[in-house]
Order: structure tokens, then sequence, then C-alpha cells
């Protein structure tokens, strides 16, 4: 291990054993807040193998070989798990489910600094260096952003990428907070900070992954086949540890559904599917869950996407006029406007639903309530010299 240097801003130093970890982490849990990202490799396997853990403290900032000979990283959990410490990230969630996913629980407190910035009126999805060059006239190098992350040992480059991931980010944090707190949108930001911080948005249920799939059909026996199929890729994935398209493509999926394959030669005719992966053991155990689902009664069937509340689609010219309103509010209350309301939100708020994020908390205070009395009829939209405005109808 290279030894840490002193001063304000000391250079990132390189750990690569426990006991170095353990010094490192005590110090920061002494901290108000800490920069945390990750460096890690999934293009080959269902899970996520951690790599490289990026942490700055005020004084210090350091990159943890978490793949070193012998290294523990207990005390890394320790520190995540302090709720005296805030832990910082840009784009949260892959990080996040990786350390879900080894100490069994999310960090916490946690705060996004992506997700801070676009309630904070910067756009939608902004990027780090976007905001490093925005809040730390800072300018990052992207040059080993495709690094093989487990080849070792780091170059000395790797190690000065992965630290500028954390190092700037603590100026960020400190500019979008205070921006937050003198726009009164401190609460805006932990609403959505809520959501990031419960480990079921980490994962995934087998038995809700057709969904994904977006079918379009209202046939029960054919989404039950397709549960059942999309349901066996999930588990299977997990189980070989590849990822799910590789096993078995989304299209191919449907196709299954749509046959329901009762041997192995059904099988190796669908797209995709090889006659030794339909002889192997991951077909036989395909076969089994799709003649398990051809079994299932009506009764145990999932349902049929629901209809709209209005039983009819929504107008277009409805649609066309909440796009309206949501531009405006945005652009009033500078904030992006896929924060408030996607496309599939503003089709359903038109058709008459009113069970939609749109219409909760601060997004129904910016946003829903205008959006409701406009499909009422209460108010209308007007032009006022190059802003659109709310006219009482």
């Amino acid at each position: 291990m290279s030894r840490r240097n002193a001063g304000a801003e000391a250079a990132p130093y390189l750990i690569t054993d426990t006991e170095a970890l353990v010094a490192l982490c005590t110090r920061l849990r002494a901290e108000r807040f800490v920069t945390v990202d990750t460096e890690f490799m999934r293009e080959r396997t269902y899970w996520p193998e951690l790599c490289v853990v990026q942490l700055a403290g005020d004084h210090e900032v350091a990159v943890v070989d978490a793949l070193a000979p012998g290294i523990d990283l207990t005390s890394l959990g320790e520190l995540l798990a302090d709720e005296a410490v805030m832990k910082v990230f840009h784009a949260a969630r892959q990080d996040v489910e990786i350390f879900l996913l080894r100490y069994g629980a999310v960090p916490t407190p946690i705060f996004d600094t992506q997700i801070a910035a676009t309630v904070a009126g910067f756009g939608d999805q902004v990027s780090y260096d976007q905001l490093a060059r925005s809040l730390a006239n800072a300018q990052i190098d992207k040059a080993h952003r495709f690094s093989d992350w487990a080849a070792r040992p780091l170059s000395p480059a790797q190690i000065a990428y992965a630290a500028a991931d954390v190092t700037h980010l603590r100026r960020i944090y400190t500019a979008l907070t205070g921006k937050l707190e003198r726009e009164g949108r401190t609460a805006w930001v932990a609403e959505e900070m809520a959501a990031l911080a419960e480990p079921a948005t980490y994962r995934q249920d087998p038995e809700t992954a057709w969904e994904k799939l977006r079918p379009r059909t209202t046939n029960r026996r054919f989404l039950g086949l397709l549960r059942a199929a999309a349901a066996w890729r999930e588990r299977e994935a997990q189980r070989v540890n590849i990822p799910r398209g590789r096993l078995v493509k989304d299209e191919t999926l449907l196709e299954i559904a749509a046959t329901a394959p009762e041997s192995v030669g059904d099988l190796s005719r669908a797209r995709g599917i090889s006659e030794g992966f339909a002889k192997g053991k991951s077909g036989a155990s395909l076969l089994a869950a799709i003649q398990e689902a051809k079994a299932l009664p009506d009764s145990a069937l999932p349902e049929a996407p629901k209809e709209r509340a209005s039983g009819a689609n929504p107008s277009p010219a409805l649609v066309a006029l909440l796009k309206v309103l949501l531009a405006a509010k945005s652009e009033e209350h500078q904030v992006a406007p896929r924060l408030l309301a996607n496309s599939e939100e503003l089709e359903r708020l038109a058709a008459g639903e009113t069970e939609l994020s749109a219409l909760q908390g601060w997004r129904r205070e910016v946003f829903g309530s205008a959006a409701l009395d406009l499909r009422a009829g209460r108010v209308a939209l007007g032009v006022d010299g190059r802003k659109v405005r709310l006219i009482q109808a």
C-alpha cells in the first residue's frame, strides 16, 4: 500500500490490505459525509463483480482494491451502515445494488447527486462530468471509462481516473445541497432518496420479470407461459451467473410462450436455441417450467394488462395539452420534465387515472394539481409574452 499524503488536497492512494482499510474506514466514520463510487465488471456475468471502491472524505481520497488477495471488506460495510455519515454517490443504483448484494443492506443514509441535480434544475440525467464542470470547475478525463477493472495490477492512470470520480463529488454535493436549501427543495430530494434507499428497488422478482417484456396481448394462457419462461430465465441466469440476454433473448422467450414446446425437438426449433442447449440441463428445466405452466388452471394465470379507466384511448389533444403544461411547469420550476411525469403517465392521466406518481407529494404541488385542473376544464393554457401560463376558465 502506498502511504497517504497529508494536506487538504492529498493525492489519492491505493489500499490493498485489511489493516489499511480498517484504519481508513475508522477515520471516515468521523466525517460528516463520504463520497463513494465503484468500478465493477458485469459484461459476462449476471452478478456484478466488485473490483474497486473509491472513497473520499474532507482530506483524503482512497482507491480500495476489492480484489486484493486476502482483503476483508467488513469495515467498509460498517462505514456504509453508519447512520451518522452521509454516503454520497452519483447515479447510485448500480453501486447500491452491489453493496446490497454484498452486505444485505442498502448504504444509509444515501444521497444521489444525479437525482438531486434533476430537482435543482440541471436537466434530465445530468452526467458526472457535466456537474464537475458546472459546480467544481473540473474536467474529467474519461479515457479509462471502459478499462478492464478486474485486471491486475491497477495502473497509476486507472487509480487516478477512479479517484477523480469521488474527488470532485465532494464539491458537487456541497454546492447542490446549498442550492436545494436556498430554494426550499430539500424535502423534494428526500422523497426521491427514500425510493433509492428501499431494498425492493434493486431486487428482481422472477415472477414479475415477464412484465418488462411488455407483451401486446390479452391472452392469459400466453401470459402464463411467458411468466413461467421469464421466471425460469431469471433463476437460471442467476444460477449459472451469465447475463439473462446471453442465456435466452427476449424475442426467444416470446416465441417459446407462443409455441409452448413439449419436446427437445420443439424447443431446439425456437430462434436462438441450439440443439445442445435444448438437450442439456437448462433446456430440460425450461421445458419443465413450460409444462408446469400449461397445467395451470385459468384462475392461476396472470391478468391481462388493465384497460384504461375510461375504457378507451385518451384524447390525443388532451395528451398534447398535458405535455405543454408539463413543459411549462418544468420551465417555471427548473425541474427536469421526466422527473415530474413520463409519456405513459400523461396518457394515463388524460384517460382519467389518479393512482400516479405525478399526483403524489411534491410532484402534485408542482405539476399534478394543475394537470387535474386542466383535465377538468377548470383552467386553460394561454401565452403571456414568451411564457405559457394557466388561465382560470
